[in-house]
């Protein structure tokens, strides 16, 4: 048995998973402290299992990403980047908003050091220098530090150099490195592990506060969070590395889409309580976005899936202007239970809109039962088209595609949407971002320049197979169970001697032997 928990904007879902089987389900709306509400839906599904029955729980959280986007929460950060003389011209922070700057202190040092892109050394490293860092950051009461490189992702090892003169000097440092985060390009790996070291001592507070709520219902099997990438990690990990967390909320959904409906290439819908999101299934996994990421404003390059975001759910408020009718962005999140018109509220949401419809039994509908009919149909006409417009976005050819619709929020979709040639609303639709973080499983990627000589192609193609196979091992996965589900190669034509940049990911099931566990850790 896994329970599977996801938490949204608007509600927190939990789910008990036995195979492929769904034992059990709650959903209840989320809390400003977050452990609050999932305890609530945890205890919702309480009566079903036995606590020692239970092998693993899995949690997708949003709460790192909106501390970035609120900006609370955040540490002292400093960033350092070793590739003098090279790279001063675009220091640390150079493309990052004011006032997130000013809530990590914006603390920049330029040291000599980095790689070439085929490991030739640009400049030794200056131990002096990184012990006069290591004495300002002190003096600034800074505790976490991101170490970036150039072309770390070929060499490493000034980065881990690096940190060990930092630590030696300020022994409680919490480094965070950019060749174990991002990928090619030096502002935006640099970007991500600053973002993840600003997030490190909030992931300790959050990794005891999400320990302390599975004690409190006598749970005590392992905990994972979800990554980006539909992929697990252990408790561990996330407190090392929360920038992985930031896009498990689509990631699961999308998951849970492709295991309840049986389809690895469609395209999934959620709808949920204050978003839409819409995204590519390919594999069985969701197509990752292939270019730079923007989190609050912030350049980054670490994985993410790709996915096209709008202000729309069952908690949108909707308006009517002169121009018409306007659904969303806004939206009444988590307090929909006391301010949507069904609950007694003085707000109209989308959630009033389907329960007028008939298309929900939420609250009182007796409270909507006056609602201008015309504007009911207005408002689901208007929402119609918004989704079939996005999907119209994500794809990739003019051929119809099946969709699979998921999320609480997703009584507002009509059977039909245009350009679509399947709809699919599987059973158990509304828990499907925490079904797809029960059922999600280790993952291990690959991704970084290779010199490829022509005659050695496959030799050198099937070492990063390999070598992803052997990351997901170590993470957890069982060895038999290992598949590589994505290799891609791109010629760097502006780079000499056959460079390629070379991308792999292997996915395995979870190992659930306590002792294999503790044997890899």
């Amino acid at each position: 048995m896994h329970i599977g928990i996801d938490v949204g904007g608007t509600n927190t879902d939990a789910v008990l998973v036995e195979g492929r089987r769904v034992l059990a389900e709650c959903k209840t709306t989320t809390t400003v402290d977050v452990t609050t509400g999932i305890i609530n839906a945890i205890s919702g599904i309480r009566h079903a299992f036995d606590p020692a029955a239970v092998h693993a729980v899995m949690i997708g959280t949003t709460q790192f990403v909106n501390a970035v986007v609120e900006g609370r929460g955040l540490a002292q950060t400093a960033a350092v980047r070793l590739g003098l003389p090279a790279t001063k011209a675009l220091p640390p922070f150079v493309d990052w908003p004011q006032r997130l700057r000013e809530v990590i202190g914006g603390h920049a040092y330029l040291c000599h050091g980095g790689h070439e892109y085929d490991g030739r050394v640009i400049s030794p490293l200056n131990v002096d220098e990184l012990r006069a860092v290591a004495v300002d950051i002190a003096a600034k009461g800074v505790r976490s530090v991101a170490i970036s490189s150039v072309f770390s992702l070929v060499n490493g090892d000034f980065e881990r150099q690096a940190a060990e003169i930092l630590t030696a000097e300020v022994p409680d440092l919490m480094i965070s490195f950019s060749h174990e985060i991002g990928r090619l390009g030096l502002l935006e790996r640099e970007n991500a592990t600053i973002i993840n070291a600003a997030l490190r001592e909030l992931a300790e507070q959050i990794a005891d506060g999400l320990t302390e709520s599975l004690a409190a219902q006598g749970i005590d099997a392992p905990l994972y969070l979800s990554q980006n990438d539909g992929t697990l990690m252990d408790l561990e990990y996330a407190r090392c590395y929360p920038v992985a967390t930031f896009s498990s909320g689509p990631t699961n959904s999308m998951r849970g889409g492709a295991f309840l409906s049986g389809l690895d290439e469609c395209a999934v819908i959620d709808v949920g309580g204050t978003t839409t999101d819409v995204g590519m299934l390919h594999n069985g996994f969701p197509r990752e976005a292939s270019s730079q990421v923007l989190i609050s404003g912030v350049r980054t390059n670490f994985r993410m899936p790709d996915v096209l975001s709008v202000g729309l759910g069952g908690g949108s408020v909707v308006r009517e202007h002169a121009n018409g009718i306007e659904v969303g962005p806004g939206s009444v999140g988590f307090r929909l239970s006391q301010q949507a018109l069904v609950f007694s509220g003085d707000t109209l949401t989308a959630t009033d809109i389907a329960v007028a419809a008939g298309l929900a039994d939420i609250g009182d509908a007796s409270l909507v039962s006056g609602l201008d009919r015309t504007l009911v149909g207005s408002v689901l006409d208007h929402v119609c088209d918004r989704i079939a417009s996005l999907v119209d976005r994500m794809r990739t050819s003019p051929a119809p595609l099946p969709v699979v619709l998921v999320g609480g929020g997703s009584v507002l979709v009509p059977d039909k949407i245009e350009g679509v040639s399947d709809l699919v609303r599987p059973e158990h639709h509304a828990f499907a971002n925490a079904i797809g973080a029960a059922i999600a499983q280790v993952g291990g990627e690959v991704d970084r320049v290779f010199t490829i000589d022509p005659a050695r192609r496959d030799e050198v193609l099937d070492a990063a197979r390999q070598e992803a196979v052997d990351k997901a091992v170590a993470a957890g996965a069982k060895a038999d169970s290992v598949r590589i589900v994505d290799v891609e190669e791109i010629p760097l034509a502006y780079l000499p001697g056959n460079a390629s940049r070379v991308r792999a990911r292997a996915v395995g099931d979870l190992v659930l032997d306590d002792a294999v566990r503790r044997a890899r850790a």
